[in-house]
Formats: structure tokens, C-alpha cells, sequence
């Protein structure tokens, strides 16, 4: 996965020929400092460049048609120093395909009580300039994120942070190719939906393949190859003896190298960015990719099981906006509850693919017994994921339109073994407890499928849903059942 490093954002600055060019130029230099200052600050993860100070509705309308077409421009940073009379950014707003932050701020953090003078106030008209930027935007019905407050302001610089990191992740979309591999499970509702509408709301294609396509590059897999992938494995994992050399199921290591190497090179050659398998398509291949599918996930690839193709271009969304931050993001169901007079609690697993980055401590190898697919025992990696903060995400289509589900929850240490527990796993408090949040996850129609995040807040999420354009519904400590009911119904209606 690329870093965020080599994406970019233009800063432009807006006002109006009106004040002389001596003001221009001072508001160059401040519009060129404050750009500065963000590229410098280590919150921001991209690069940030002043890009032009536009006075006219021809220059604003070139540098929105410049940023369409340059590749690694995730988006603008629009900030109104003085005036800008807004009708000149019409043409502009309309042809801009990149997403934009609305910056309000000023140059100087205090007013300079001794020396403040008409020059002063007819320089630093940001109060009542971005308010009259704002009202275009809003009337041109262009989704954006506003934020308030002093360019040097820690708060400031964590939104343009969080904004920075979401863009990012929309223009990897744009080129995001999800690779299907068999279909969908058989008669599962929640993972089917509409692919074209996908493509457009999110920019990644979807496109199914045969199992054949990939057993092809499994099959070419050389020894050199699986020799030194396994030595990986034993370097970086507890192998249980029985997959140590020598042992009863080596083999079964053996087969789940090769099928690892077969579908980083299937993804590598179609440049896929995400995948899913299900193991009801599993002709041709020993086992149902286990360690591969959690390996891959660890090195950026979204995934999901059972065909669930919103979910697997979810999680390589938010594994791109998590780029680099402390915390993993893993593919995820709500597998069993804990109801419990000390409090109900979800276990969260998968048959096998859950991704490592979640975990911070001792990650063992094991093969067991799946029960399902007909297959041999697949090979996986077992471990119990790090507590903290964190949340599950969820996109389903509801017909016509996608919704996005966001519950808060707190992740909890397992002081309990779980010696016949084969599968890595996660045990949670969902906010505001289970039973509001169960209630209110259903009743808004959310997947069993989900991404669990340790490092994203669902203000990333918010800004996502905002940038494409989709509902968002958010469980946390606030919710209300009553209130949150309203809001579905509103929602069906403004959607």
C-alpha cells in the first residue's frame, strides 16, 4: 500500500480585486505561510501546497479543472482571507470532482487591541468572507467539511488530519478494483447489492472470478518460494509442533504457503486492492485461504468472507485512512454474545480471517478442523486482539441508495482461556450497551460483517460518507432509540 506521503493538497485562497494589489500580496504571503505551516506539521500526513490565490471566476475555474486532472491532488483547502464574492465560484464548485475542506480561519489568532485600523479590517475579512463562501457551497448543495478555528490550533490541525487521511482513501477508490473470487454465499441477503451504484458512489469496480483463475497462480508456486515464505512463518509466529518441521501436518503449512503465493500473485498481476472468497467456490484449491487472507489484510488489502465485496472495499478504505497509525483494522462479525449480570459482552471472530494488526502480542499458527467447505483442514493465526477504544463499521445497500452503520465500542482484554477456540478473536462492550446497540444495529438493517478498528474514530467515517455522498447512522454512548427511530425515518426520506 502506497503511503500517504505522496498525496497532495492545494491550498487556494480566495478574494477579490477590490482592496489593491498591496493587500494581495500580503494575502499571498499569509495564504503561502499558513501552507506552509500545515505541510510542515507532522499531524498532517500529505503533502500541502499553496497552490493560487484566485480573484477571478476564470482562475478559480482553472485551478478546480487542474486539480480534476491531477492525479495525486486528493483535494483542496479552500480559505477565504478577504471578501470573495461567491458568485464567481459557481462555474468552479460545478466542475470540481475532488473533494475540498472549507478552512475557516484568519491569519492572526487575537485582535491587535493598540493598532487595529480599516487596513487591518479590510484584510482580515475571513468572519464574514467564508460566511458568504459557505452559503454557495450550501446552495450549490456541495457536501463539504467546515473547519473552524486558528491554523495553529492542535484542533484544527487533528480535523485536517482526519480529513487528509478520508481523501486519501476516497482517491485510492477511485482506481480500488475489488476481485470476487467464486461468488457470493449461497441465499446470505446482506452481502448481495448493486455493484454499478457502488462504482459510482465509490469508484471502485467489483468483478467476479473463477477459483480456476487463481488455482492457475497457485499451482506456479515454486519451491524456492514456499521455503522461504515458511521461513517467515516461523519467524514471525508460534508454530504449533504439529507445523513445525517433521510434524504430522506440515503438509498442511505446505499447501496453505502455496495458496498465500498464488493469491498475492493473482492480486499483484490484476492489481486488485481488495478480495473476497467464499467456501462454497473452493474448487480446485486444498483449503479455504486462512493465514493468506489474514497475512494479505496485515499488508493493506481489504477482505472480506462469503463474497461480502462492500465489506472487503471497506476495510481497504479504512486501512488507507489508518495508514501509519498506531492500531489495526481487520475484517469482522459479531459471532456470539455474553449476556452476563457483570455485563453483556460481544465475541467477535471468524472461521479463520481475522488480520494480525490487531493484536500487539504473541500471534500462534495452528490448523483445525472447519467444518464447512469439505476441504482439508485449513492452516490460520490465532490471537486474542489488543483492548482499548475502537469501532465497528458496516455498509449494506438498502435498494437505490447505501447506508453506513458506525457502533462505538470498547475493546476488552480475555482473562479467560479459550483452549478449543481455534479462531483469533475480539471481545467487546458495544456502546451504549448491548442491548440499545443490538437493537438499534438491527433495526437499521446492519450487516453481520463488519470492520473493527482500533485507530479511527467515526468522524473519519462521517467525512467518508459525506465525500461519496451516503447516509451514516452512528451508535455510541449518546443514542436513544426513540430519537434514533426518527432519524431512520428521516433519513429514508432525505435519501
Amino acid at each position: 500500500m502506497t503511503t500517504l506521503s505522496q498525496n497532495e493538497i492545494w491550498f487556494v485562497t480566495g478574494s477579490q480585486h477590490l482592496y489593491g494589489s498591496e493587500t494581495l500580496e500580503l494575502v499571498k504571503a499569509h495564504s503561502k505561510e499558513i501552507a506552509q505551516y500545515l505541510d510542515n506539521a507532522k499531524q498532517v500526513p500529505v503533502q500541502v501546497k499553496f497552490k493560487a490565490l484566485v480573484t477571478t471566476p476564470e482562475e478559480i475555474t482553472e485551478v478546480c479543472l487542474a486539480a480534476n486532472n491531477t492525479k495525486n491532488c486528493i483535494g483542496l483547502v479552500l480559505w477565504m482571507h478577504t471578501f470573495s464574492p461567491a458568485k464567481m465560484w459557481i462555474n468552479g464548485l460545478k466542475v470540481l470532482h475532488k473533494p475540498f475542506l472549507h478552512l475557516h480561519t484568519q491569519y492572526n489568532a487575537e485582535i491587535p487591541w493598540e493598532s487595529i485600523d480599516m487596513d487591518f479590517m479590510n484584510l482580515n475579512q475571513s468572519a464574514h468572507g467564508d460566511r458568504e463562501f459557505g452559503f454557495i457551497c450550501s446552495r450549490l448543495r456541495k457536501n463539504r467539511k467546515v473547519v473552524v478555528g486558528h491554523w495553529k490550533s492542535p484542533k484544527v490541525l487533528e480535523k485536517i488530519n482526519i480529513w487528509a487521511r478520508v481523501a486519501s482513501a476516497h482517491l485510492d477508490a477511485q482506481t480500488g478494483k475489488v476481485a470476487r473470487i467464486g461468488d457470493n454465499m449461497r441465499e446470505v441477503a446482506v452481502t448481495e447489492g448493486d455493484k454499478v451504484e457502488a462504482q459510482i458512489k465509490f469508484g471502485y469496480s467489483i468483478n467476479g472470478y473463477g477459483v480456476g483463475d487463481l488455482v492457475e497462480h497457485i499451482n506456479n508456486a515454486t519451491e524456492q518460494q514456499i521455503k522461504q515464505l515458511i521461513e517467515q512463518y516461523e519467524t514471525e509466529y508460534e508454530l504449533t509442533p504439529t507445523l513445525k518441521a517433521g510434524g504430522e501436518q506440515r503438509n498442511s503449512l505446505v499447501e496453505a504457503a502455496k495458496i498465500e503465493i498464488g493469491l498475492r500473485s493473482f492480486l499483484e498481476e490484476g492489481k486488485f486492492t481488495a478480495f473476497t472468497d467464499t467456501f462454497e467456490n473452493l474448487h480446485g484449491m486444498a483449503q479455504l485461504p486462512g493465514i493468506a487472507a489474514q497475512r494479505l489484510m496485515a499488508d493493506g488489502y481489504g477482505f472480506a468472507g462469503e463474497g461480502d465485496w462492500k465489506t472487503a472495499a471497506l476495510v481497504r478504505a479504512m486501512k488507507v485512512m489508518a495508514n501509519g497509525l498506531e492500531g489495526g483494522n481487520s475484517f469482522m462479525e459479531d459471532y456470539t454474545y455474553h449476556f452476563s449480570k457483570n455485563g453483556d459482552r460481544v465475541l467477535g471472530s471468524h472461521m479463520l480471517e481475522i488480520c494480525p494488526s490487531i493484536c500487539s502480542g504473541t500471534v500462534n499458527c495452528e490448523v483445525h478442523p472447519l467444518g464447512i467447505g469439505g476441504k482439508e483442514d485449513p492452516v490460520r493465526l490465532v490471537f486474542n486482539a489488543d483492548a482499548g477504544k475502537a469501532l465497528n463499521a458496516s455498509i449494506v445497500d438498502m435498494g437505490g441508495r447505501m447506508r453506513m452503520l458506525v457502533n462505538e465500542v470498547v475493546g476488552e482484554e480475555i482473562t479467560e482461556e479459550l483452549p478449543k477456540l481455534p479462531v483469533a478473536r475480539v471481545l467487546w462492550n458495544a456502546l451504549p450497551n448491548l442491548e440499545v446497540a443490538a437493537q438499534a444495529w438491527i433495526l437499521a438493517g446492519g450487516a453481520h460483517h463488519t470492520c473493527y478498528s482500533q485507530n479511527l474514530s467515526a468522524e473519519y467515517l462521517q467525512d467518508y460518507a459525506e465525500m461519496v455522498d451516503i447516509e451514516m447512522v452512528t451508535i455510541d454512548e449518546q443514542t436513544d432509540l426513540g430519537q434514533y427511530k426518527n432519524t431512520l425515518r428521516h433519513n429514508d426520506k432525505v435519501y
